[in-house]
């Protein structure tokens, strides 16, 4: 590897070791020449099928407007970071297990809002509001009513309720 200091040849590891997620090695090497010490991370790569969009065009899978896109609806919640960085790695496997070339945006979607509800409501609602284009009131009190249904018995008692104390 070439040292990005003097841009010699040659540098040795001097140490590796998994990062915090488990998803990358962290290597610290050193340049033989100028001795300066650097990070140098190593990922997997992993093959994500095509993503066919609602008006027919297809464009590579982006794991950064899948993260922008769950973290633009849970900005402001009290969603632990680490919660949210292992539902973006659970999505991947899924998406990379996937065994078609191409797959609709709808059905990713689906998948991000599944997960987004198991990690917080409001972020699902804000979610599906978009991903689902609500353009009535109407619409956001039906997607928060069948949040209460499903959530009855088994609620996080993180949460609280959407509708108030009244709708329980």
């Amino acid at each position: 590897m070439w040292c990005p200091f003097c841009n010699h040849e040659n540098t040795r590891v001097v140490d590796s070791r998994l990062t915090g997620d488990g998803m990358q090695i962290r290597r610290r090497r050193q340049c033989e020449s100028c001795s300066l010490r650097f990070n140098t991370y190593e990922a997997p790569e992993l093959k994500a099928p095509r993503i066919i969009k609602s008006d027919g065009t297809r464009e590579a899978f982006s794991e950064a407007k899948l993260r922008d896109g769950m973290l633009r609806a849970l900005e402001k919640r009290p969603v632990e970071t680490r919660d949210v960085e292992r539902t973006i790695r659970s999505l991947l496997r899924e998406i990379c297990s996937v065994e078609d070339v191409e797959i609709p945006s709808s059905l990713l979607g689906e998948w991000v809002m599944r997960e987004l509800s198991k990690l917080d409501q409001v972020a699902y609602v804000r979610f599906a509001s978009v991903y689902r284009r609500f353009d009535e009131v109407k619409q956001f009190l039906d997607v928060i009513e069948r949040l209460e249904q499903d959530a009855l018995g088994d609620g996080d008692q993180r949460q609280i309720s959407l509708l108030g104390p009244k709708h329980k």
